[in-house]
């Protein structure tokens, strides 16, 4: 007995930073080219996004042990490519300046296309894998900041909070961005966050503004934002 053919897979983009989800191609004679706009089921129902097929997986993998190789002082964070096909980019974090001449001269002949390294923060590189913090909340630099501003131990002081690193520690392994947002104003009044108790029944997120739930100090012990 033959087996059947197996249904061909395809890589898809939902957003432009996003990760690529794979999905079940259509079984037509003419499967999605790369570029190409597709419409894919998701768990929360159908969705527009973009066929990018593995070339990033490929790059990442190669581009790892090369690094290794090499023993180059970074860490590769995400390995994206231009939806024309044009040039890849190579995110990545590093403690210093790192000389990757020779590393992008060896990814350029692999893949023939156009090399581009990007240096990030560890804040960025959390921004890009998204996730949770100690709240139960999405990240809060994936949802609705916009910028990355200064954080200071001091903030944590003004809101009589505890000190202990791992509580005040995000994701990225620096201190919270919330702890920036909810720090009072010289007139006492909070800048938008969740209430003293339960979550945060702000449509629009924490710190966006506009009251929160049972109008608690967002600075008390058990305010949700700060785990």
């Amino acid at each position: 007995m033959s087996t059947p053919p197996r249904a061909p897979l395809i890589a898809v983009k939902l957003t432009p930073v996003g990760r690529a989800g794979t999905y079940l191609a259509p079984d037509t004679p003419n499967p999605p080219r790369y570029g190409e706009r597709v419409v894919v089921q998701t768990d929360g129902g159908p969705a527009i996004g973009t066929v990018v097929q593995h070339r990033e997986q490929e790059a990442h993998r190669i581009a790892l042990l090369k690094i290794r190789e090499r023993g180059l002082g970074m860490k590769l964070a995400r390995v994206e490519q231009a939806f024309d096909g044009s040039k890849l980019i190579f995110y990545f974090t590093a403690d210093g300046r790192v000389d990757f001449r020779e590393l992008v001269r060896e990814l350029a002949a692999e893949f023939r296309t156009r090399i581009e390294m990007r240096q990030i923060g560890v804040r960025d590189e959390a921004k890009m894998y998204g996730g949770y913090g100690t709240c139960g909340r999405p990240l809060c630099c994936t949802t609705f900041l916009q910028t990355f501003e200064p954080i200071s131990i001091k903030m944590a002081k003004q809101q009589e909070l505890s000190l202990n690193p791992s509580k005040l520690s995000g994701l990225c392994g620096r201190l919270k961005c919330c702890l920036r947002y909810e720090l009072p104003n010289a007139k006492g009044v909070q800048h938008g966050g969740c209430g003293s108790e339960g979550g945060c029944d702000n449509p629009t997120g924490c710190g966006s503004g506009g009251g929160c739930g049972s109008g608690g100090s967002c600075g008390s012990s058990s305010c949700r934002c700060h785990g």
